[in-house]
């Protein structure tokens, strides 16, 4: 395994202080953007020092850790912030199979960062940067729009398939996703995507990688020092038509079996994958409710404290793939998944965030995103089957999801 782009012996990385840039995706100069934001706070990049694509399996996450680990040992840093996100950072997003070799690990030569009322810009090598031109977002134009994979009453009769093989016993819940595809007049500028989905969604992980470009409420894991935060998200509905219909809708998805079981197969496997890594480890005995604009999820906030020094990485390599993105068991589901979906998932609902050379990060789930490439753009959503399901009401779940990059695409 070799990196793809050729990257230098010896990275210099310099990371100062700097006064409060304001926007950080205003900032970015190029529509080959790199982002991680929620709420005005995190970390963007643009241009490469170097690339690490890697192949499909099992490893890839182990293997991405040892090739920067190697890479950020090497380099000369001078970091004089010292914070999670400053220094030598890696953009990066996992494929959800590890058949699929679509894994990119991205260090951009420029990185922008704000959290916690400090700022700092961090820069790799000396000359300039190529790709640094001020060019400003057009935004996309002339969208015409076409089927994916599977048409929609193609899809429901996926979603059938799967309900009858969960009613025979071979599984308790499989994740079943949708694409759609759009093309645009122009080159679809991820800056415009971003700017539009920083603002409707601010408490979402807003997130830009190597063409992936979404919003999502899914905190895969977060890792600072020895601390780690997840936030599972399992059972959805759509938001009402006023506060009124919002109390009823979360009520009623508070007390739904159907939702509350799907939540606690998510809830239980953060769990167990997170136990034999933490020396303390806390999942609340019951869901809360997350709204956002547009849906109200369940949603469980679990904390730990690692044992080890471990990187995030190894922490995601022992998340990925959750009930929430797969099913349960997760073999059974995964193999499912390749039966009925009829298309490669890509990147879409695998892990996708950033890693410094301290191990510190933060990593979410390619959810309520697209795959942009030139003019064309690949939107993808997903619901959680399980023995009650109802084709229908799914198919209405995830023509609601594919509201968010809709609106990120059209404005």
């Amino acid at each position: 395994m070799k990196l793809a782009v050729t990257a230098p012996d010896r990275l210099s990385v310099r990371t100062v202080p700097i006064p409060d840039p304001g926007d950080l995706i205003s900032r970015l100069p190029h529509p080959t953007a790199l982002a991680w934001v929620r709420g005005g706070e995190g970390i963007v990049g643009w241009g490469e020092a170097a690339r690490v694509a890697l192949p499909g399996g099992e490893d890839r996450f182990a293997a991405a850790r040892r090739l920067l680990g190697e890479l950020f040992g090497a380099a000369d840093v001078d970091d004089r912030v010292g914070v999670p996100g400053s220094g030598p950072v890696a953009f990066g997003g996992f494929s959800f199979d590890p058949k699929s070799p679509d894994s990119v690990l991205i260090v951009p030569r420029q990185v922008l960062g704000r959290r916690g009322g400090r700022a700092w810009l961090t820069t790799i090598g000396e000359e300039p940067d190529p790709l640094a031109l001020v060019r400003q977002p057009v935004e996309p134009s002339s969208l015409a729009w076409s089927d994916g994979a599977l048409s929609a009453p193609a899809w429901e009769g996926a979603v059938a398939a799967a309900v009858e093989r969960i009613r025979g016993g071979r599984l308790g819940k499989v994740v079943l996703a949708r694409d759609v595809n759009v093309r645009a007049a122009e080159p679809i500028d991820a800056r415009v995507l971003l700017r539009r989905l920083a603002a409707r969604f601010p408490g979402c992980y807003t997130f830009s990688c190597a063409g992936m470009v979404g919003a999502t409420p899914e905190l895969l894991i977060r890792r600072t020092g020895g601390d780690v935060d997840s936030l599972v998200l399992a059972g959805t509905i759509a938001r009402g038509t006023g506060p009124a219909d919002d109390t009823a809708r979360a009520a009623r998805l508070f007390a739904s079996a159907k939702d509350r079981e799907e939540h606690q197969y998510a809830a239980e496997m953060v769990r167990d994958a997170l136990a034999p890594l933490c020396a303390d480890l806390h999942v609340p005995d019951e869901p809360e409710l997350l709204t956002l604009p547009n849906l109200i999820h369940l949603a469980s906030p679990v904390r730990g404290r690692l044992a080890d020094d471990r990187s995030v990485l190894d922490v995601v390599a022992a998340l990925h793939p959750t009930p929430a993105v797969c099913g349960t068991p997760t073999p059974v589901a995964a193999d499912l998944i390749r039966e009925l979906e009829g298309m490669d998932r890509g990147r879409y609902a695998g892990p996708v965030g950033w890693v410094d050379a301290r191990g510190d990060g933060e990593w979410g789930i390619a959810l309520r995103c697209a795959e942009i490439d030139g003019t064309r753009a690949r939107l993808f959503a997903g619901c959680g089957i399980v023995a009650d399901s109802d084709p229908a009401a799914e198919l209405a779940e995830a023509q609601t999801k594919f509201g968010v990059m809709r609106y990120a695409l059209q404005g």
